[in-house]
């Protein structure tokens, strides 16, 4: 899995220079970084993949070693990692043992596939630059099969559909990129097949950029309506089948939707290693099923101060509401009748958010009619388990006790509750899994090590203070050199003048002056002569 890996040692010298503090070692199986928000114009030809990537070494010359290798192993009562050298590369496996002082996990997480079958044989991954050229050959690959003398009707309306499950800023930039592909440069390539294209984006909202500002979210879904393509929003995918995706639809029914090829761009879960340092950590310090638990300084707790975690790999301990659960299950119950119904769950929920941060993305959820399936069937699972414990419960709500179909007049008992709040604290993460995110923990945790000399077990000055994310704004591009900005203080930003922000902060935003030069022709060439096609 090509993941970052970070690791400092402390060496025994100690001048003030953050390069003679540390010895630092850098253990990745990617010889290279990646600016991942410019996937989607990788995997469309927008934007060429050496454009985007700088390589590790040119980076840690003169400050320290880097080995490209796998971390299969983290054991941190004796505080080493085994790494190994990647299988991938066609050469013999070669693994060695490390020893740590201080240690920095950013693995980042998987793919989360929900337990959907058929999902990891049929469909793209949208992490990483092989998965967004494996979609860029098979988009390819789709029109020539489709153009081909004595195919059917049917069969090549399959291979030029395409769907994307997930309608987050991934999915919908992957949507808006495939529009832009076809519209600009395939159209004139192969104009008798485009009447037979189609771009469907399947999301479990009833709205696309669920996170943005409403506003936002409607004016993607009016410009994706213009533009063809379709959105199939409150649908959940139920299976993937090879060519096509199983989905039950808001009424309930099921449709086959067919396709030449499927984005998966929803969702991520724990990385195994970090599932693995949870099982080794002391029992009761890692109780978040998403991530490692850190302090408010991003030291994973019961570490000791030894093991940092930074990015989709973390999740900054919050408040648990487990503690205060009879006073807010009263202060909820508005008509006092022993049981919540969702939409006084979903008042609660917004009102505690204050306290409770992690609250607010709940409350969001819930505001979808197919909302509660973002949680993972959490409420469900709540009643489940409760009514398992509690048979005259049960009895009570014969045929509902499971709430095999949730809405607005569902209720939950104070057990269903706490239940409910018990699931809710163990899978909080404090903040989204971003790049934007990472950016600022990695840059506070090399500040903390360059202002401060870190050691493991030691209380931390009392002038240190504690990560403070600062959200910068939230960016989408939707097609058509259009973009939407969600930006905190300012109105939202739509249309072709968001566009030209979204493309300067990509660019400006790029890892060395080589990737913004690059970029920069990049966007040039693509205007000029169109994208590269070519299937090599």
């Amino acid at each position: 899995m090509e993941r970052t890996f970070v690791l400092l040692p402390s060496s025994q010298t100690g001048p003030r220079k953050c390069s003679n503090k540390y010895e630092l070692i850098l253990v990745s199986p990617r010889n290279y970084f990646l600016y991942t928000p410019l996937l989607p114009a990788v995997a469309t030809g927008t934007i060429e993949q050496r454009s985007i990537v700088e390589p590790v070494r040119k980076i840690m010359r003169n400050k320290g070693k880097y080995y490209e290798a796998i971390c299969q192993d983290i054991d941190p009562k004796n505080k080493n990692i085994v790494a190994c050298f990647p299988k991938d590369t066609g050469l013999e496996e070669a693994c060695f043992r490390i020893p740590y002082d201080i240690l920095v996990v950013a693995v980042g997480s998987i793919n989360n596939t929900f337990g959907c079958p058929g999902v990891e044989e049929n469909t793209f991954f949208f992490k990483s630059i092989t998965d967004a050229n494996k979609l860029r050959r098979q988009v390819s690959e789709c029109f020539e099969r489709a153009s081909l003398p004595e195919l059917e009707r049917a069969e090549r309306q399959k291979l030029l559909s395409f769907v994307v499950v997930g309608g987050g800023p991934t999915g919908v930039e992957v949507a808006a990129e495939l529009h832009d592909m076809i519209d600009e440069d395939l159209s004139r390539l192969y104009p008798e097949l485009i009447q037979d294209v189609r771009i469907r984006i399947i999301e479990l909202q009833d709205h696309l950029l669920s996170t943005y500002d409403r506003a936002i979210s409607n004016y993607t879904a009016k410009t994706f309506k213009r533009a063809g393509i379709e959105a199939m929003v409150n649908s959940k995918v139920q299976e993937v089948r090879r060519g096509a995706v199983i989905v039950k639809l808001p009424d309930g029914s099921t449709q086959e939707v067919p396709f030449g090829a499927c984005v998966w761009s929803t969702g991520v879960a724990i990385h195994p290693l970090m599932k693995q340092l949870q099982e080794r950590l002391p029992e009761g310090t890692q109780t978040n099923f998403r991530s490692i638990l850190t302090d408010g300084y991003l030291r994973a707790e019961g570490s000791n101060g030894s093991i940092f975690a930074v990015g989709d790999a973390s999740s900054i301990a919050q408040p648990r509401a487990m503690q205060m659960a009879g006073e807010l299950f009263t202060e909820a119950d508005i008509n006092k009748d022993g049981k919540l119904q969702l939409s006084e769950l979903r008042m609660m929920l917004n009102k505690a958010s204050s306290q409770y941060s992690h609250f607010a993305e709940h409350a969001r959820f819930l505001d979808g009619k197919y909302g509660v399936y973002r949680w993972g069937n959490m409420v469900k699972g709540a009643v489940e388990s409760a009514n398992r414990l509690n048979p005259v419960a049960r009895k009570q709500q014969p045929g509902t006790g499971i709430m095999a179909e949730l809405n607005e007049n569902s209720e939950l008992t104070e057990e269903q509750f706490v239940d409910l709040l018990k699931k809710i604290d163990n899978g909080l993460r404090a903040l989204p899994a971003t790049a934007q995110v990472a950016k600022q923990q990695g840059e506070f945790v090399a500040h903390l090590m360059h202002k401060h000399r870190v050691r493991p077990g030691e209380v931390l000055p009392k002038d240190a203070k504690a990560f403070k994310y600062s959200h910068k704004g939230s960016l989408a591009y939707v097609g058509k050199d259009r973009a939407v900005m969600d930006v905190p203080g300012v109105s939202p930003l739509t249309g072709y003048g968001a566009g030209l922000l979204w493309r300067g902060f990509e660019t400006y935003s790029q890892i060395s002056f080589r990737n913004l030069f690059l970029v920069s022709v990049d966007w040039v060439r693509t205007k000029a002569f169109g994208r590269d096609i070519s299937r090599v």
